[in-house]
């Protein structure tokens, strides 16, 4: 049962509340949000306190919670109306709770009929002082119009009226409602009266002084005004030359006549304007923007699949499948000569894999123009949509402003970073791009700033992530994806052959007359010095390398005695020690230490499972930052290992009897998905039985209670990073042998390849000796 005398607390320390006032606070921080759940789950209630410097006011105010929404997290916006005055007895903390225990403020009693004809008259007082006052400021405050037609008031009420509408700082108002005598409280209320009466009375003066000074200011601007016409007759007046110009440039833009009708009136209105107005150079600059957009202005596109085809192969080496779907694309785009529904494309990959080059060799292979902006980190929806006109310095949106510096209207429109778009109480940037990347939608998009439809339909929209999972999946479904998986070692190094080392050596000021790097250390440059799914420290390798050689040339004077010829001993020499090994890190088998594959945002990885055991009760302990997903995996794999303790040969109690720890290294970095599953089940196996694992077998899957080994995805980037660290064998689910399609040949000639549907086929495989 709720006891009446106790609510949960809030503390204000910059606004009092007064009786009936309604007021709007933004209320943030943890134990703050759960009062305010607390109180509405009680009876709509809570209690304010009022805190001056470190000192709490002994006097509250239950307040009713009208209206809460959560603005972010743990801050909270409210709406509250105050009901009384109260007395704090007791404050404490319940359930994680601030709460009070109050007592009621008794009324006010009065003994004579002398008393009450004072109280009257002081309320009377400074009732009219107040309605002077309004009058003087002629601002009527909404909030009491109704206390305000009244004939009369209560001494009572008129108490807590005024105030609560007075510009009073906190101190003034914590003072008023402190004090509970009603006669101070009318005698404090009257003299602050007097006090605001005569600053208004100062103010008004000081008003009238100034109108009379700006109507001196519009006397002069009429005159300058004539005597613009005076110039415009004598034919020198420049402003309205550009004002004319602008106008051609409008009628040029080949607007709509509706839109046009609106945009000339906007220039009328401007020519009309002093040009000293504020709002002259908003319209200014908004009828610039309209004049400049490409309202019909689009590049001739010719579509030659074969010029296509070799555009892309001069510009990217490999990635065969994504060059097969964009020349797909590239055919639709010829047969439908750019007016059929256009398909959004979404390239994936890791990081340096050539997603945004690609984009610009579409453009090229097009003859159109080429746009990109970087959506990571947005989260503001007038980022897309732009501001409206009547803030300060607005601007209309990314994709307006895109398409203005591209001078075309149907160019190539490339959003890298769609995965990373954020958003918070400004909107959701997402939201603001279903209508751009809809095609059905896009032909009159819409911009806050320009306020006029513009036709998108026209413009290829290519975006860029690392990840699909961020993507909402109401933008995810407007969009085809196309992946660009990791680099093979093969790849890479005629990719630093073809393209990187070229342009490293032009942008260090050296040609490849002057250094040359022998291809054997390029290859280990890629196996020892770089573990990646892109190219991109690759790269930043060569220009170590290049820089060092180009500091060497400038101490000579530059000149070029002869050809410097970089060898694979040299390396180490310009990039330092080895930074990796091409072997699996584990010079033997271990017991019970499995080695797993798993899939990343930068590519595959290869990650070890490590178990032990120990004497103990029975305790699982799961560490190296696991996800949900994969604790579960692990319990799973363990409850599997314990329903076969009898064909293990294990003791039927020896789970009671041991703690288990399993932990992946590198605990650093958050790890999570089911296809460690089989691994991990491996290691808990190696440790039962004491039978060592295999050190160059990678296992990757997902296990069931029943046993069972489920597909998994990401299977090729898994297995170019089972080939980077020297795995000899893969283990995979069986349902997952179709995917080896998209796996390279020379990478599936170096690999075994074992497909299991059962982990006890995995234990056959990846345990030393063993056989169930």
């Amino acid at each position: 049962m709720v006891d009446k005398n106790v609510y949960p607390s809030l503390i204000s320390k910059q606004k009092v509340v007064f009786p009936s006032e309604k007021l709007s606070l933004v209320i943030a921080g943890k134990e703050e949000a759960k009062a305010i759940k607390r109180g509405v789950e009680d009876n709509g209630e809570a209690v304010l306190l009022f805190q001056l410097d470190s000192e709490k006011s002994r006097i509250g105010m239950v307040v009713k919670l009208s209206q809460h929404w959560e603005l972010a997290p743990n801050v909270l916006g409210l709406i509250i109306e105050g009901v009384k005055r109260v007395s704090v007895v007791e404050e404490y903390v319940e359930d994680e709770v601030k709460m009070v225990k109050i007592e009621e403020v008794p009324p006010v009693e009065i003994k004579e009929e002398r008393e009450e004809v004072e109280l009257e008259a002081l309320a009377r007082n400074a009732m009219s002082q107040f309605k002077q006052l309004i009058q003087l400021e002629e601002t009527i405050p909404i909030a009491i119009i109704e206390d305000l037609q009244k004939e009369s008031l209560s001494p009572e009420r008129v108490s807590d009226i005024i105030p609560s509408v007075l510009d009073l700082d906190f101190k003034d108002e914590l003072k008023i409602l402190e004090t509970l005598d009603l006669r101070e409280r009318l005698e404090i209320i009257t003299k602050r009266l007097g006090y605001e009466m005569q600053v208004a009375q100062a103010e008004k003066g000081i008003q009238e002084k100034m109108i009379k000074e700006v109507e001196q200011a519009q006397k002069e601007i009429i005159l300058r005004e004539r005597l613009k016409a005076i110039e415009k007759e004598l034919g020198i007046y420049e402003e309205q030359k550009e004002y004319d110009v602008l106008e051609q440039e409008l009628m040029q833009a080949a607007l709509l006549p509706d839109v046009q009708t609106k945009v000339m009136a906007e220039l009328q209105r401007l020519r009309r304007m002093s040009s000293i107005s504020p709002e002259a150079s908003y319209i200014r600059t908004y009828l610039g923007w309209v004049a400049d957009l490409p309202w019909n202005k689009k590049d001739e596109t010719s579509v030659d699949l074969t010029r296509a085809k070799k555009i892309l192969d001069e510009d990217h080496y490999g990635l065969e499948k994504a060059k097969e779907r964009i020349l797909e694309y590239l055919a639709v785009q010829k047969l439908t000569k750019g007016k059929g529904r256009g398909t959004i494309l979404v390239f994936v990959g890791p990081p340096g894999t050539g997603k945004t080059s690609v984009g610009q060799s579409i453009a090229r292979s097009l003859g159109r123009k080429f746009v990109r902006i970087s959506l990571g980190g947005i989260r503001d929806e007038a980022e897309i949509r732009g501001h409206r006109r009547t803030y300060v310095g607005a601007l209309p949106g990314r994709i307006i402003q895109g398409i203005k510096d591209a001078g075309s209207k149907n160019p190539v429109f490339m959003m890298d970073e769609i995965d990373k778009i954020g958003a918070d109480f400004r909107g959701d940037p997402a939201a603001a791009l279903l209508e751009v990347l809809d095609p059905a939608q896009n032909h009159s998009f819409s911009d806050h700033y320009i306020e006029i439809p513009f036709d998108l339909s026209e413009v290829i929209f290519i975006t860029t992530a690392n990840i699909l999972d961020p993507i909402p999946p109401a933008l995810k479904d407007r969009m085809e994806v196309i992946e660009f998986p990791g680099y093979t070692e093969d790849e890479k190094f005629h990719i630093a052959k073809k393209f990187l080392l070229p342009r490293v050596l032009e942008g260090n000021g050296l040609t490849e007359k002057q250094l040359k790097i022998e291809d054997e250390a390029i290859s280990k440059i890629i196996n020892r010095y770089t573990y990646e799914a892109g190219v991109r420290e690759l790269e930043r390798k060569l220009s170590e390398i290049v820089r060092k050689m180009a500091l060497s040339f400038a101490r000579d004077g530059g000149e070029m005695k002869k050809t410097v010829v970089i060898t694979a001993e040299d390396l180490s020499k310009y990039l330092g020690p080895e930074e990796y090994d091409v072997t699996m890190g584990r010079e033997e088998d271990v017991v019970g230490v499995a080695t797993g594959l798993a899939w990343t945002p930068a590519g595959g990885e290869v990650i070890f499972i490590e178990a032990n055991l120990v004497p103990g009760k029975g305790n699982l302990t799961l560490t190296g930052q696991m996800g949900d997903v994969m604790q579960e995996s692990a319990r799973a794999a363990l409850f599997y290992i314990r329903g076969r303790s009898e064909k293990l040969r294990l003791l039927k109690n020896f789970y009671y009897k041991s703690d288990i720890h399993i932990h992946v290294p590198s605990g650093a970095i958050p790890k999570d998905g089911p296809s460690s599953g089989i691994a991990i089940a491996t290691a808990l196996a190696s440790l039962m039985i004491r039978k060592k694992v295999r050190k160059d077998v990678a296992l990757t899957g997902e296990v069931t209670l029943s046993g069972k080994v489920l597909r998994v995805g990401g299977v090729k980037e898994k297995v170019l990073a089972a080939h980077r660290g020297g795995v000899k064998t893969v283990v995979l689910p069986e349902d997952n042998r179709r995917n080896l399609a998209d796996v390279p040949e020379e990478i599936k000639n170096d690999l075994d390849f074992k497909f299991i549907r059962s982990i006890d086929e995995a234990f056959d495989i990846a345990l030393v000796r063993s056989k169930f």
